[in-house]
């Protein structure tokens, strides 16, 4: 079995999750996919290339390998809806953004599999997240975490017209200090790409449920549009969208980052 995640320990008081761009699929599960669930449309494509430059900057890097379609991991265990009255595909979707059926008619999830499924993909992630966390803010008096995402530019189900690249959640104001919210935005707002602090994505699960700023727990998360960094007509990486996007990136994980050491509970 292929690992859940991969992690990377770094020295700096930042861990950086990236929970979608997985694409692993257990074959049990692959053979009862439709052809368009097995090609995985609703995967964050290349996050965690995006940002393999936060290793040399010191953060701490939890990438999970296998793909949404298994078990969203920015989901909470109860399944319940982060943003009531809008389209919520769920824990374990049976359908793709664009409503398309993942599983073949009659072949979708078996009584207790999403129990199963939480068990064996889901808890482990979220337990290195805690772990980590708790480790960074033992050491350093704080943690931050940046949950990194993209999506496809236009998904009608999800939002009207076209979705700015930058796309920064904080749960209103409640997962990460003010400081740090407004000196992070000002960074994507000078950037030169189009910008938006708790729009249509204000943090999923992650940010919320792990965003503590009076404990001493900082969270962030990022939704990129995907034509910032990719051809999204052909699913390929784009090496000059992405190395100006990353400079902008740099700029964004290096502004949420103080220059010394904060005393415990304390904001950045």
């Amino acid at each position: 079995m292929t690992a859940v995640f991969d992690f990377y320990r770094g020295e700096s008081p930042l861990l950086i999750s990236v929970p979608h761009d997985g694409r692993e699929v257990p074959e049990g599960v692959r053979s009862r996919m439709t052809d368009i669930g097995q090609a995985l449309p609703d995967t964050d494509w290349h996050v965690a290339r995006l940002y393999g430059f936060a290793r040399a900057f010191g953060a701490s890097m939890l990438v999970a390998n296998y793909s949404r379609y298994v078990v969203d991991l920015n989901r909470p265990p109860d399944d319940g809806s982060l943003y009531p009255g809008q389209l919520s595909t769920g824990i374990c979707p049976s359908k793709t953004f664009a409503g398309e059926p993942i599983y073949r008619a009659g072949a979708g999830l078996e009584p207790g599999e999403q129990a199963r499924r939480i068990d064996v993909y889901w808890r482990p992630y979220h337990v290195r997240i805690a772990e980590t966390l708790d480790e960074l803010r033992s050491t350093h008096g704080y943690a931050l975490l940046w949950d990194a995402h993209s999506i496809p530019s236009r998904v009608p189900s999800l939002f009207e017209g076209e979705l700015p690249v930058l796309n920064l959640g904080s749960f209103d104001r409640r997962s990460a200090g003010p400081s740090l919210i407004d000196k992070v935005a000002a960074i994507a707002e000078s950037s030169g790409y189009q910008f938006a602090c708790d729009g249509r994505f204000k943090g999923g699960y992650i940010t919320r449920h792990y965003g503590a700023p009076a404990g001493g727990v900082h969270a962030l998360q990022l939704e990129i549009a995907q034509r910032g960094y990719m051809d999204e007509r052909t699913g390929e990486y784009d090496e000059a969208k992405a190395d100006r996007l990353r400079a902008t990136l740099e700029a964004m994980l290096a502004a949420m980052q103080p220059p010394a050491r904060s005393g415990p509970g304390s904001a950045p």
